[in-house]
């Protein structure tokens, strides 16, 4: 490296974002993602021994899947090169792998080449890469934003093994913004700066566990903030929200507006009004509530609210469960939207609801009468000899696929717990069921 080189190289290092200068350099520095590099985890023990196999980094942006490539690079012996693939090409790749055979060959020095975006790549850049990862001339690691399983040939994720990164929590960007603030070296300590604790708290809820989107906005803060009579650059809530492009929403995710918002945003859906559901939940949204929070009480109101009066609603909420984990914001609220307004607008029962209490109930507050003997099991040994199953009636065998008999033990079988409504496809239930009963009359 000549002089030039090496000064332009300082310069950059001196003017890069701040998100970009408080990248960690060793492993004690990472903040986050403890399932996966925690001292007793794999990839901890990997990298502390220089023995990393091919890897592929998946999570959301700005979960530290670079900051950990740039780790491994401190602290690997191999020679370290990377690329994009956004803008790499197969020219680019050739490079790669002719330095990874000369370090291999000459110098019997190991290659660690890292590709960001990996996902960019077609299948033929993935392919040509997959012959010099099987022999070991370089050792892959990618980093991508989408599930690699859809996106990276198979035969390459079978040489690799996935490490999914999770979002970060508001304590570890919480972390992240004082280290920033107070750090002389890196970050912006010199500044002498000081953030509020409820822009403190702003900041980590609304970033939806970004760090880089976090990072950048402290240091538009600092930077733009004209400096108190105390001598200080005091973050507020204001700047913070200015800086992030956020309004501040009065919303405490361990409080009261927590509970009251999504006691309204229930309470909407199960009465039938989708404008104020989807009200609701942008509300949760904009303030960072947890989406995987927002979906699993979808799905329990699916039951206790809607029910057989349509079934679907079930399958629905629990589609929409999965789907949000697999896609992620922001476009996951296009899916509990969806959602939201199915439920808000299909028939209700909370029949279904009842009918567990009732029956829960009964358990608890009656003896345990035995089962009828016809109903209990006849497949196991000596079970004939005890009269197990004698007299079960099959009921496909019958017209229409019924038959009356004593299901309820005795003692019980003049109760109801299950009282379906007329609502949606409880409507034809209860029509199955008057059908029923018409039948038990006419056989008496």
């Amino acid at each position: 490296m000549d002089l030039f080189e090496y000064m332009r190289q300082q310069k950059k290092d001196e003017e890069s974002p701040l998100a970009s200068r408080m990248r960690p350099t060793t492993l004690e520095e990472v903040v986050g993602q403890q399932h996966i590099v925690g001292k007793d985890k794999l990839l901890y023990r990997a990298i502390k021994a220089d023995k990393l196999s091919s890897i592929i980094f998946y999570g959301p942006p700005g979960t530290g899947k670079t900051t950990l490539a740039k780790v491994i690079a401190n602290t690997t012996s191999a020679e370290f090169m990377q690329i994009n693939a956004t803008s790499a090409g197969k020219k680019d790749m050739e490079e790669v792998v002719a330095q990874a055979k000369d370090n291999q060959g000459m110098y019997g020095r190991k290659t660690i080449l890292f590709i960001d975006e990996i996902h960019r790549f077609n299948k033929g850049q993935q392919d040509y890469l997959l012959p010099f990862v099987e022999d070991g001339t370089i050792i892959l690691i990618g980093a991508t934003t989408e599930n690699p399983y859809f996106e990276v040939n198979s035969a390459l994720l079978s040489r690799s093994v996935i490490f999914e990164l999770q979002k970060l929590s508001a304590d570890d960007l919480k972390e992240l913004i004082l280290r920033a603030i107070n750090d002389t070296e890196k970050g912006l300590g010199s500044f002498h700066a000081t953030i509020d604790d409820d822009a403190l708290e702003f900041l980590a809820n609304v970033a939806n566990g970004d760090a880089r989107a976090v990072l950048t906005a402290v240091e538009l803060g600092v930077l733009t903030t004209e400096r108190s009579e105390d001598g200080l650059i005091h973050i507020t809530i204001d700047v913070a929200s200015e800086c992030i492009q956020k309004r501040v929403v009065s919303y405490d995710k361990n409080g009261d507006n927590h509970y009251d918002t999504i006691s309204a945003f229930i309470k909407s859906v199960r009465g039938s009004d989708p404008d104020a559901a989807v009200y609701y939940l942008a509300r949760m949204l904009y303030a960072g509530e947890d989406i995987k929070f927002i979906a699993r009480r979808m799905m329990i109101l699916a039951s206790e609210d809607i029910g057989n009066a349509d079934p679907m609603a079930l399958t629905v909420a629990t589609s929409a469960s999965l789907a949000i984990e697999r896609i992620g914001m922001p476009e996951a609220q296009i899916i509990l939207s969806q959602a939201a307004t199915y439920l808000a607008s299909a028939p209700k029962s909370n029949a279904a609801y009842e009918a567990i209490g009732s029956a829960m109930a009964c358990v608890k507050e009656t003896k345990t009468p035995p089962i009828p003997t016809h109903l209990q099991d006849a497949h196991y040994k000596s079970a004939e000899k005890l009269g197990h199953g004698i007299g079960y009636k099959y009921a496909h065998a019958y017209p229409k696929h019924y038959v009356k008999q004593q299901y309820l033990p005795d003692g019980l079988t003049d109760r109801k717990f299950y009282e379906p409504t007329d609502n949606g496809y409880e409507k034809k239930i209860r029509e199955y069921f008057d059908w029923i009963h018409e039948s038990n009359q006419e056989s008496e």
